[in-house]
C-alpha cells in the first residue's frame, strides 16, 4: 500500500524550513519573560539540522537506488512477462524531479546513488541526469554514482558516463552462449553487450558482472562465467531468483539456491571469505586460484536484511523501504506540492520510520507465486 501525506498549504514550522531567524539582540543584565519567550520563538524558526535518515532498527540509510524507467529493451524470463505492459509516460517523474529527490537524500546522508530500471540507458536524455547528479561527487557530498545495466547501450554511453564520474558499473550477463542469451533475454544480442563491457573497461570503469542463477538454464555455466570474468579483471556476483511479479513460469522451477552453487565451486576452487563491500547486499569470497571475487546475493537462503542500508525509488516517485514488502510512500506528491523541500523531508522521515526489519520472500511448492505483485523492473533491479 502506498501511503500519502495530506498537504493543506502552509508548511508547519516543525518541519525543515527555509525561514531565516533574525540574530538575537545583544542584552545586558537579566532577560525579561517577554525576551525569553521571544528567544524561544526565534529558536523554533531556525532551520532544523538535516539529520541522517535512520530507521527504527538503527540502520542508517546511506544508499538510494533509483529506477529511472520501468521500460527495458530485453524481456528476461525471470524478470518480466513477454507481453509486459509499461507505465504511461505521463505518470513518470521528470528527470528534474528525480534529481530533486535524489539530492534530498544526499542532503540527509545518502552516500551512494545507483540508477537502475528497467534499463536505465533507454530513458531519453538520461545522460543529463548523470551530469546533474555528478555535482554531488564534485562537492564531496556523494561517494559514488553508478548504475546497473543490461549493457545493450553501453557501447554508446560508456565514455560519457565515465566523464560524469561513474567509476563502477554492474552489467547483467547470465550466460556466454549467444543462443541461450537470446533465449533468456528473449531479444538480446550478446555481442552488443560484450562490446559495451569492453567500451566500459576502455573508459576506465570497473565492471562487475551480475548473473541470476537459474536452475536447469545456466547452472552448468557458472564456473565458466567466473573464469571469464576473472580473466578480464572483473568480479562476478551471483543472485538468487526473487519472487517478484507474475511471469509465465513458476519461480520454484527457476530457483537455484546459491548454497548449492557455492558448494559446487568449493569442490574445485579455494574460496576465502573476503571483507570487500560495495554498500549493497552481496557477500564476497576471493577465489585463490584466480585472484578474483565472487559475490553472493542470497535473499532466500541467507537474507541480508539485518544490515540493510537501502531504499528504492521508482520512476513514478514511489519509495519502497523494502524490496520484499508492498508498503511504500509517495514522494511525488510533496515534490509537486511545493518548491520548498520541507514537505519532501517530512515524507522521507515518515517513510523511513516504517522501514521493516526484513522481507517476506519465500519460494517453495506451497508459495510458488510472487511474494510481491510488482515486477523487479518497476522497483529497480
Amino acid at each position: 500500500m502506498i501511503r500519502r501525506l495530506t498537504f493543506t498549504g502552509a508548511v508547519p514550522m516543525s518541519c525543515y524550513s527555509n525561514v531565516k531567524a533574525r540574530p538575537h539582540p545583544v542584552r545586558t543584565g537579566r532577560s525579561t519573560m517577554r525576551e525569553r519567550e521571544a528567544d524561544v520563538l526565534l529558536d523554533d524558526m531556525k532551520p532544523l539540522t538535516r539529520s541522517p535518515l535512520v530507521d527504527p532498527f538503527g540502520r542508517k540509510i546511506s544508499y538510494l537506488r533509483i529506477s529511472v524507467t520501468d521500460r527495458c529493451d530485453f524481456r528476461c524470463v525471470y524478470c518480466m512477462s513477454e507481453d509486459m505492459k509499461f507505465l504511461p509516460r505521463k505518470e513518470l517523474l521528470t528527470l528534474e524531479e528525480l534529481d530533486r529527490i535524489a539530492s534530498a537524500f544526499v542532503a540527509r546522508g545518502t552516500r551512494k546513488l545507483r540508477l537502475t530500471g528497467g534499463e536505465p540507458l533507454v530513458r531519453r536524455d538520461i545522460m543529463s541526469l548523470f551530469r546533474s547528479l555528478s555535482r554531488h561527487l564534485t562537492s564531496g557530498a556523494l561517494d559514488e554514482l553508478t548504475l546497473t545495466t543490461n549493457g545493450s547501450l553501453l557501447h554508446r554511453y560508456a565514455a560519457e558516463l565515465a566523464g560524469y564520474g561513474v567509476r563502477r558499473i554492474n552489467v547483467s550477463i547470465d550466460t556466454l552462449d549467444p543462443d541461450k542469451f537470446r533465449e533468456i533475454t528473449r531479444r538480446g544480442d550478446l555481442k552488443v553487450v560484450l562490446d559495451g563491457v569492453e567500451a566500459a573497461r576502455k573508459a576506465g570503469m570497473r565492471v562487475k558482472i551480475n548473473a541470476v542463477a537459474l536452475k536447469g538454464v545456466n547452472d552448468d555455466e557458472i564456473e565458466h562465467l567466473m573464469l571469464w570474468s576473472h580473466g578480464l579483471g572483473m568480479d562476478l556476483t551471483l543472485i538468487e531468483v526473487m519472487p517478484m511479479g507474475e511471469i509465465e513460469v513458476g519461480r520454484v522451477d527457476q530457483y537455484l539456491p546459491l548454497s548449492v552453487v557455492r558448494g559446487r565451486l568449493m569442490d574445485k576452487y579455494t574460496l576465502v571469505d573476503d571483507p570487500y563491500r560495495t554498500g549493497g547486499p552481496a557477500r564476497y569470497v576471493r577465489v585463490k586460484e584466480t585472484g578474483g571475487l565472487v559475490g553472493f546475493i542470497t535473499p532466500l537462503t541467507h537474507n541480508f536484511c539485518e544490515s540493510c542500508n537501502r531504499v528504492r525509488l521508482t520512476c513514478t516517485g514511489t519509495l519502497y523501504m523494502c524490496l520484499g514488502q508492498e508498503d511504500a510512500a509517495d514522494l511525488r506528491a510533496p515534490v509537486r506540492a511545493s518548491q520548498d523541500d520541507a514537505l519532501l523531508f517530512r515524507a522521507m522521515d515518515e517513510a523511513i520510520a516504517r522501514k521493516p526489519k526484513g522481507h517476506d520472500f519465500i519460494i517453495d511448492r506451497r508459495h510458488s507465486g510472487p511474494a510481491v505483485g510488482r515486477h523487479m523492473s518497476v522497483t529497480g533491479g
